[in-house]
């Protein structure tokens, strides 16, 4: 049976990251993560350490790291993408705009590294453990507006597909453009009706090739 993690090594691993997993530390700490299969030393310089999906799974348990967002999910400090319908969501404004821009940037980053061909036009493994997260962030970072309070916007919801969200919007020209920019972004998206209410929705999954 594997080791949990020291406490130091914990600590690192909460303070990676939360979009790329970059991680901070000492030569002699990140080497030991290495060796563990918790982080990665990227082979182009300046050879910077990011956490592995294993990593990742370790922060998300970590009290206080993000963790797949719900509807529900109070705002707790941690940057999450809006994944429509919250009850106490971010405010917006320039500070949240920096936030997503932010984000994005680092997510695109994140492609370039761990793609094998280096490719920032599809999406990465990170993306593909965090389906939700991951659609939601290419919609608000596009500037499409989230479902909350009094506002009707996109909702990205998970499915029991494997690698799919589905995506609803309030009407057929957000849907569509919501589509247009999920597959800028590296993804693939159909639009599908709901049998039961009828309703259109966009099933949407990250690109492979």
């Amino acid at each position: 049976m594997t080791r949990p993690p020291t406490a130091a090594q914990r600590r690192l691993i909460e303070t990676a990251d939360p979009v790329t997993g970059r991680l901070h530390g000492t030569e002699h700490q990140l080497t030991a993560l290495v060796r563990r299969g918790l982080a990665f030393r990227h082979p182009r310089p300046p050879h910077d350490h990011f956490l592995t999906p294993a990593g990742h799974r370790i922060r998300e348990a970590v009290p206080g790291a993000p963790a797949e967002p719900a509807p529900d999910t109070p705002d707790t400090g941690v940057f999450a993408a809006r994944v429509g319908g919250e009850e106490k969501p971010p405010g917006p404004g320039p500070a949240r705009r920096r936030e997503v821009h932010g984000a994005w940037q680092g997510l695109l980053e994140l492609r370039r590294m761990t793609n094998p061909d280096g490719a920032a036009d599809r999406p990465c493994g990170w993306e593909r453990a965090h389906l939700v997260r991951a659609a939601a962030l290419a919609l608000e970072a596009a500037g499409h507006r989230p479902a909350g309070g009094d506002a009707d916007g996109y909702r990205v919801r998970a499915t029991p597909q494997p690698e799919a969200v589905a995506v609803h919007a309030p009407d057929a020209e957000t849907l569509t453009a919501c589509a247009a920019t999920l597959e800028r972004a590296g993804w693939q998206a159909g639009e599908y009706t709901e049998p039961r209410t009828r309703a259109r929705y966009l099933l949407a999954s990250p690109r492979r090739v």
